[in-house]
């Protein structure tokens, strides 16, 4: 039985990124800026410079920080690229089938921001609150796990969407029960 102000777990999809198990999503699906995060300028949906032809791994990764990419060592898809190829995409890769890549690179982009929301939501069960709380931070994570998604339309329906459209106004109602650290 859960104590008073908990609840049982949900059961979230896996939120830590782990690139081995990834096509590489992040290095084609985002664009970058040459600035101060990006030594270059880089196209949506086009492969990073720095990507290995032969395989899905970084040729500067050792380097990033000095070769003027910090934005690489920001960024986590909080597990949402695994998630894209193995489950969505079944393994498939856009170099196995360059079609794929408009199509895997729109479902990290949709996904992504999802995993996001849960990670908060995962943090957030930590806390000791009130029922209600409780009961909606319970409802907007069972709908954003979405543990039967095969498919980006899962992930693109419109309870998931609004659940997801709820999270950044959920969170501040969290803040009187965060206890400071340290």
């Amino acid at each position: 039985m859960p104590l008073p102000g908990k609840s049982a777990q949900i059961d979230l999809p896996e939120l830590t990124a782990d690139c081995s198990r990834c096509a590489a999503l992040c290095c084609v699906a985002y664009p970058f800026q040459a600035d101060e995060d990006f030594a270059i300028l880089k196209e949506t949906d086009h492969p990073c410079p720095n990507l290995s032809q032969s395989c899905f791994s970084c040729t500067i990764h050792a380097n990033l920080n000095t070769r003027g990419f910090g934005g690489c060592i920001a960024y986590s898809c909080a597990g949402a690229g695994q998630r894209v190829t193995e489950v969505l995409f079944q393994g498939e890769t856009w170099r196995d089938d360059p079609d794929l890549l408009p199509h895997m690179t729109y479902a990290l982009r949709v996904l992504r921001p999802i995993h996001e929301a849960l990670l908060i939501l995962q943090e957030a069960a930590a806390l000791t609150l009130p029922d209600e709380l409780r009961a909606q931070l319970a409802r907007l994570s069972e709908t954003l796990a979405v543990r039967d998604g095969t498919s980006i339309w899962d992930f693109e329906e419109p309870e998931v969407q609004d659940a997801l459209a709820q999270v950044p106004e959920f969170v501040p109602r969290l803040a009187p029960y965060v206890v400071p650290r340290g």
